[in-house]
């Protein structure tokens, strides 16, 4: 892949992988507001609680195929195929376990709503899963423009659904409804959209040839959705719904800015990566190019957002959440490094070494579960919250010792590169808090902040003439040039 080629598909991916993620998440955030407001944290809390259930279901059903389909370079349509057929039968098998299962699950949280909810809900898991090659195939174009359609349309139309039940009293089955009609959706726009369907049969030969890179991946992501949902268990079962709600909210909150963000660097850089992986020099420059605009772009709004906690959850969400907020602001510097820790991983998924990456989630997990146990003697949300936040740090270091081994780029380097940017998205968040502080009208407190600290962030980029700040100008550029030509 030529320089110029890269660039534009990284530049054009990127942007419509922003798109897709702002358009709909933007979309889903504030129709989700509106649904906190109208059904309250404790029908929040029910959902969460099915978490940790959908989420290790949901990385059985993808086996690691997807990521091992992405990587690959020689994919026949038998490969695609093949992964069509496992993804299925996977999530039927999964289904009828969850379905079963209903009623140990309802009684292990004491709420026996959870049984028809359970049996409900989990339908996802096979919708989802017809569309799950769609997606991959997608995304190994760098054809994000084409996702952006299909997730703006199923996210706008299943979150009108979810309003209007929640506005009619439906409660907790307002979120469930919603759930299914956005799987529905996506699968009826990506089948139009994409018009892929399987045209070969199962093939064992591929299966095993996928397998052996995936089966690492599918041991590895078990075990981090285990340990990401196992926060959601825990409060549900130590504390109450109610908690369990305030803390999934704070969660979310940091979700918006670090997931979305730093997935879109990563959705399109491993594709764009994998085609380089031979080559280190170019995949080293590009590597750390990635990492340093997403820090670039997540550090401020994660930390941004902890300044302006308090105003935004009372004018957002109102008084009944207010109690969210010293977890969210917590939380913040847990999901500061998530985006550095993605890119880390995902230079070890491109370079192939799916055992590396098992080896470090064994290490990271048993080490993240220790600290989960010794936060819980606290019998506190914000001890717990803390303890996440010493856990990424860890995280942190210890994916940084494979990038070391490969492209001689380890934590100290990475820590000294990424800390001007940390240095100025502080300084936004102590302004924040004190403007949070000095003015009491929470909406005039929001307002003023969300109008000085872009501006002042803006101007300490130029002054200081930040790497990552300047190559995003010249992308910006390029691509308006591009458009005027």
């Amino acid at each position: 892949m030529e320089q110029g080629n890269l660039r534009s598909k990284t530049v054009n991916g990127v942007i419509w992988s922003f798109i897709e993620r702002f358009s709909v998440q933007g979309v889903v955030f504030v129709l989700d507001l509106i649904i906190a407001r109208l059904i309250g944290p404790d029908n929040y809390g029910l959902i969460a609680m099915l978490a940790i259930f959908m989420s290790i279901s949901q990385v059985f059903i993808d086996g690691g195929f997807s990521s091992a389909l992405i990587q690959r370079k020689d994919r026949s349509e038998s490969d695609f195929s093949t992964v069509f057929y496992i993804n299925i039968g996977i999530s039927i098998l999964t289904y009828l376990a969850l379905f079963f299962s209903a009623p140990a699950i309802a009684r292990f949280f004491n709420q026996p709503i959870l049984d028809p909810i359970t049996k409900v809900y989990s339908i996802n898991l096979v919708i989802n899963s017809l569309v799950a090659v769609n997606r991959t195939k997608l995304t190994i174009d760098v054809d994000f423009k084409t996702q952006s359609k299909i997730s703006f349309y199923s996210a706008v139309l299943s979150g009108v659904v979810g309003v209007v039940l929640a506005y009619l009293g439906y409660g907790v089955w307002a979120l469930v409804i919603q759930s299914l009609a956005l799987a529905a959706l996506n699968v009826l726009l990506s089948f139009y959209y994409v018009r892929w369907f399987p045209r070969a049969g199962f093939s064992v030969e591929s299966f095993k040839s996928l397998f052996s890179f995936g089966s690492k991946l599918l041991a590895a992501n078990v075990i981090s959705a285990l340990y990401a949902k196992a926060y959601d268990v825990v409060i549900g079962k130590r504390f109450n719904k109610a908690d369990l709600g305030l803390y999934s909210r704070a969660d979310k909150f940091n979700q918006f800015a670090s997931s979305n963000i730093g997935g879109v660097l990563a959705r399109v850089s491993f594709p764009v990566l994998s085609a380089i992986q031979n080559d280190d020099v170019r995949l080293k420059a590009a590597y750390k190019k990635y990492m340093q605009i997403s820090a670039l772009v997540v550090f401020p709004l994660i930390l941004g957002m902890c300044g302006v906690a308090r105003p935004m959850i009372e004018t957002l969400l109102g008084q009944d959440w207010l109690g969210c907020v010293p977890m969210l602001q917590i939380l913040a510097f847990a999901y500061l490094w998530d985006c550095v820790v993605t890119v880390n991983l995902n230079l070890i998924y491109v370079k192939g070494h799916s055992d590396y990456v098992l080896k470090l989630e064994v290490i990271k997990k048993a080490i993240a579960f220790g600290i989960l146990a010794i936060t819980l003697f606290f019998d506190s949300l914000v001890a717990i919250c803390w303890g996440r936040v010493i856990y990424s740090l860890i995280a942190f270091y210890l994916n940084t010792y494979y990038t070391n081994k490969l492209l001689n780029y380890g934590f100290f380097t990475q820590l000294k590169e990424l800390s001007p940017i940390l240095a100025m998205s502080l300084t936004i968040t102590g302004i924040a808090l004190g403007l949070s502080w000095m003015v009491s009208n929470a909406l005039l407190s929001l307002l003023i902040s969300l109008a000085v600290c872009p501006v002042v962030y803006v101007l300490m980029c130029h002054i200081l003439k930040v790497e990552a700040y300047s190559e995003v100008l010249d992308i910006i550029k390029s691509k308006l040039n591009g458009l005027k030509g």
